[in-house]
C-alpha cells in the first residue's frame, strides 16, 4: 500500500503562482509515476503532469511552459510549481501515484485550486 501526503493550493489571482506538493509513503515499488492530475468541474480528470522516477515527466497539454514539476527534497516526493495561472486552471488537483510493474494506483484526496479573475 501506498500513502499519499498532498499539501498547498488556494486562492491566486490571474498571473500568480502556486505551489503543490505530494509526497508517498508506505511500500514503494522499485519503478513508479508520482505527480498531478486535475477534475475541472463538468469535464473529465486530465493529466497535469506525471514523473517517472527512473524516466521522464509527461505534461498535459494545458500547462505545457507554465508549470514544472519537480522532486522533493523528501524521498518519493514531488513538487508542482505552478506559474501564469489563469481562471481555467481551476480546479480540484489530485495527487497521482502509478507502480509501473503491478499497475496497481493510488490517489490522493485532492486540494483546490481556485484562480480569481
Amino acid at each position: 500500500q501506498v500513502q499519499l501526503a498532498e499539501s498547498g493550493g488556494g486562492l491566486v489571482q490571474a498571473g500568480g503562482s502556486l505551489t503543490l506538493s505530494c509526497s508517498a509513503s508506505g511500500t514503494i515499488p522499485t519503478m513508479y509515476a508520482i505527480g498531478w492530475h486535475r477534475q475541472i468541474p463538468g469535464k473529465e480528470r486530465e493529466l497535469v503532469a506525471m514523473m517517472f522516477n527512473r524516466g521522464p515527466t509527461n505534461y498535459g497539454d494545458a500547462v505545457k511552459g507554465r508549470f514544472r514539476l519537480s522532486r522533493g527534497n523528501a524521498e518519493n516526493a514531488v513538487y508542482l510549481q505552478m506559474n501564469s495561472l489563469q481562471p481555467e486552471d481551476t480546479a480540484v488537483y489530485v495527487c497521482h501515484f502509478l507502480s509501473v510493474q503491478s499497475r496497481a494506483e493510488y490517489w490522493g484526496q485532492g486540494t483546490q485550486v481556485t484562480v480569481s479573475s
